[in-house]
């Protein structure tokens, strides 16, 4: 149990080592205005702190930096949201400026989100069970390819390129589309390969004049596996950080964050309302250098996507999760309405 004044000198160094990135010593410490002890007491706090584990000292200087277990104390029983923030102001006005589709909303998050931070905003959208199929075209291209558009209840718009057998009659092409559109609207993506193997493979031998090749062809273009759809602000931010100079560990943030399946489950694992995990505590050894911390918001109808911030262990923590609560009810709010007007 940590007394009063260990409490407040552990708090100081934290707040301070988040500011500047340097050791804080016990004579910078008493010379601050809400401290009333000595340099000497201070410091032999500060030894005890160590000794706990909350905080660390450094080879290159004689002052001390908050341990894993110092953050993790900080953020569980020294910090609240800060009520009052100019930033708050500037989310809610852009998220209640207006928007056209989910996708335009989510990807301005990420941006703004990373803006005010400095650090790498990552906003997983909903699961694919729930994102359904608004419109089909195909554009030809030339006599031999075609592009297949998909656009989603989402606004999520996704080309699928592809080669037209020559035994293919154009006038297939228009029908084919018809049909699709016909049968597959509102149907969610993940269960497209189903449907279109079943009901719209009937459908096609029906009413197409070479039923095969354009069943093949098609049968290609719905069998691509949906990607994972992410949305990231600011990913270059980790390379402003001190800690970070380090060739290798910014090799494998970047590797990381190429791979949007990894981030995805590792967004997934996520629960409602705030989390925060701090060093070591992350699964993925490419952030055991970073601190994330996680909120959810919904789609109105009960889907749920995930808000995350990447960065230094030395995290301005209360700022972040100022924002993160605000960002993710403000967005909750303006999805559902979008979702109404989109029903």
């Amino acid at each position: 149990m940590l007394t009063e004044r260990q409490l407040l000198i552990l708090q100081v160094i934290i707040d301070d080592f988040i500011e500047s990135a340097h050791p804080v010593g016990s004579r910078a410490i008493s010379k601050k205005e809400n401290i009333s002890y000595s340099a000497a007491t201070i410091r032999n706090e500060m030894a005890d702190l160590e000794d706990m584990g909350f905080l660390e000292k450094t080879h290159s200087s004689s002052g001390r930096v908050p341990s894993e277990k110092g953050y993790r104390y900080y953020v569980d029983h020294l910090i609240s949201p800060v009520r009052k923030q100019k930033n708050v102001n500037v989310i809610k006005h852009i998220i209640q400026d207006g928007f056209f589709e989910f996708e335009q909303l989510v990807q301005k998050s990420a941006e703004v989100l990373s803006d005010l931070t400095n650090y790498t905003s990552i906003i997983l959208g909903p699961e694919l069970f729930e994102t359904k199929l608004k419109q089909l075209q195909i554009v030809t291209l030339s006599d031999h390819t075609a592009v297949a558009i998909l656009i989603t209840n989402t606004g999520h718009v996704e080309h699928r390129s592809f080669s037209i057998p020559s035994e293919i009659d154009p006038s297939d092409l228009e029908k084919m589309v018809n049909i699709l559109n016909d049968r597959l609207h509102g149907i969610p993506i993940i269960h497209l390969p189903e449907m279109f193997n079943k009901e719209i493979a009937s459908l096609m031998k029906m009413y197409l004049s070479n039923y095969d090749k354009s069943y093949d062809y098609l049968r290609a273009v719905f069998s691509h596996e949906h990607p994972v759809k992410l949305y990231v602000g600011g990913k270059s931010n980790i390379l402003l950080q001190p800690e970070f100079n380090d060739v290798e560990k910014i090799r494998s943030f970047y590797s990381m964050m190429e791979n949007e399946d990894e981030i995805a489950n590792l967004l997934k694992g996520t629960t409602n309302g705030i989390n925060v995990t701090i060093g070591n505590e992350n699964q993925v050894d490419a952030i055991k250098d970073l601190s994330l911390i996680t909120a959810s918001y919904q789609l109105g109808d009960g889907q749920m996507g995930t808000i995350a911030l990447l960065g230094p262990t030395r995290m301005e923590y209360r700022k972040v999760i100022t924002l993160l609560n605000v960002l993710s009810n403000e967005m909750t709010e303006a999805l559902y309405k979008w979702y109404r007007n989109n029903e």
